[in-house]
């Protein structure tokens, strides 16, 4: 089991100027954070943190692949990732997220940046994310050809047509 604590950084204790970490996330980090897009892969975050007068800059490289079933056949397929991304943190009175500007409880002066890594890993995703052209399961691929609506209204003759779709096929034509 992957332990999530290593991705707790201590703000108060940084000095002045720049501290870069590096964290090699697999398949027990993405179980540890049970989200429900991503369960399998293996990344790279490179995290460089610039204590600035006032606030933190969080810069995050994210490079590697991760396990996603594809959307035509729903087999496990591997998606490349590459992302940068950055947050802004101050020490303030408790815990707010404003649209770039994350406040931590400055008593605490700890954040946590496992959920922060998930998300960029899952807005690094495409939306369509399908196998390579003919690296998709066959025998899947055969039953959507047999199903498909146009491969139905081609067979189909004027008998076995739904009703209710005769009046907007006499408008097609």
């Amino acid at each position: 089991m992957c332990s999530l604590e290593s991705l707790k950084i201590d703000l108060k204790g940084l000095k002045e100027g720049e501290k870069a970490l590096e964290y090699d996330l697999d398949d027990a980090y993405f179980r540890a954070i049970d989200a429900p897009e991503v369960s399998k892969g293996s990344v790279h975050v490179s995290l460089t943190i610039r204590k600035l007068s006032g606030f933190f800059e969080l810069l995050f490289h994210t490079e590697g692949t991760v396990i996603i079933p594809c959307d035509r056949c729903l087999d496990d397929m591997s998606q490349p990732i590459v992302a940068d991304n950055r947050l802004a943190v101050k020490l303030g009175t408790g815990y707010s997220e404003d649209d770039d500007l994350i406040t931590i409880d400055e008593n605490e002066g700890i954040i946590d940046v496992a959920w922060f890594i998930y998300e960029f890993i899952a807005l690094a995703i495409p939306i369509k994310h399908v196998h390579e052209p003919g690296k998709c399961n066959v025998a899947m691929i055969e039953m959507l050809n047999e199903h498909s609506a146009a491969r139905s209204s081609d067979e189909g003759t004027e008998q076995n047509m739904d009703p209710r779709w005769e009046a907007l096929m006499k408008l097609k034509k």
